[in-house]
């Protein structure tokens, strides 16, 4: 069931990432979160209503820190789908989400059974390979990189990745005997996050970039919303039901969904070793399914 449900939360993760991204590239970060995260946060609340359980302070103050950690992970990964490649972006992000965890599901003490551990690492390379960058082309001067660096696609990728790994370690900490309201907090969280972003914006005098036009684009803000707020819930079961390295692992899988859907959409061409990352990650979700 925690295979099902964290392979289920990364396809989830890994469509509402190609929608988001495609709607950004339309306007910005900020402009597609106004519409994303209310979206969730409706979303998430009607599910704990109708899901029982009664919020508690304690598992509610780690699921608030998780979608702090979590939005900030949201406007750095949104902005680098804008700055570079999908099938670039989201592996690199998604690489570093599930590191932490499994570092600290291994300071937990959980010990995997050899099939799973497998399973596990195969994932993780099959993440790295998936992420790998073309080389070639003349090296830019140093004052150049440096002025580029934080603004790039694949440095803002593993920043939001990092986020993202927080997120998924504090939710887990969170405990499962309050039902999904610590879920309810992460995205009142992000909500707050999404609130000092835009205040920020404000005191700079600046502006949130072009509007959404269209009931097409807005359809697809919304629809990346209620896909992610899913995720999340579906995420949540899983590490509650299982190992936290196990479940996040898992769910960073959702670049393969991503990178395809990129690949139909954009035509961005998947490399040998992204092709060879596919396989791998098959590999891995069966030896892990086995185990």
């Amino acid at each position: 069931m925690v295979t099902v449900l964290a392979l289920s939360a990364a396809l989830a993760y890994g469509v509402a990432d190609f929608l988001g991204g495609a709607v950004t590239r339309r306007t910005t970060a900020l402009r597609v979160l106004t519409w994303c995260v209310p979206v969730g946060l409706g979303i998430v609340l009607v599910a704990a209503l109708l899901g029982g359980g009664g919020p508690a302070p304690g598992p509610l103050a780690w699921g608030f820190a998780a979608g702090l950690a979590g939005g900030t992970g949201l406007i750095t990964f949104y902005r680098a789908l804008a700055r570079g490649p999908m099938n670039v972006v989201a592996p690199v992000s998604a690489l570093a989400a599930a590191v932490l965890p499994v570092g600290a599901g291994i300071a937990r003490g959980e010990r995997p059974d050899a099939s799973v551990a497998v399973g596990v690492l195969l994932c993780l390379v099959a993440i790295g390979l998936v992420s790998m960058e073309p080389g070639g082309g003349a090296e830019p001067g140093a004052a150049a990189a440096g002025r580029r660096l934080t603004d790039s696609g694949p440095v803002m990728a593993g920043i939001s990745g990092s986020c993202f790994g927080v997120f998924f370690v504090l939710l887990k900490a969170a405990g499962d005997g309050t039902g999904l309201w610590p879920i309810v907090a992460a995205r009142v969280g992000n909500l707050a996050v999404i609130a000092v972003a835009l205040l920020v914006l404000a005191f700079r005098g600046g502006g949130l970039g072009p509007r959404l036009s269209g009931w097409t684009l807005i359809g697809l803000a919304l629809l990346s919303g209620t896909l992610d707020a899913g995720a999340n819930v579906l995420y949540f079961l899983a590490a509650h039901g299982g190992m936290l390295s196990l479940a996040a692992v898992l769910t960073s899988l959702y670049p393969a969904i991503t990178v395809l859907l990129a690949r139909i959409a954009y035509t961005e061409r998947l490399r040998a070793v992204q092709q060879v990352g596919m396989a791998v990650a098959v590999a891995g979700v069966a030896l892990v399914t086995v185990g």
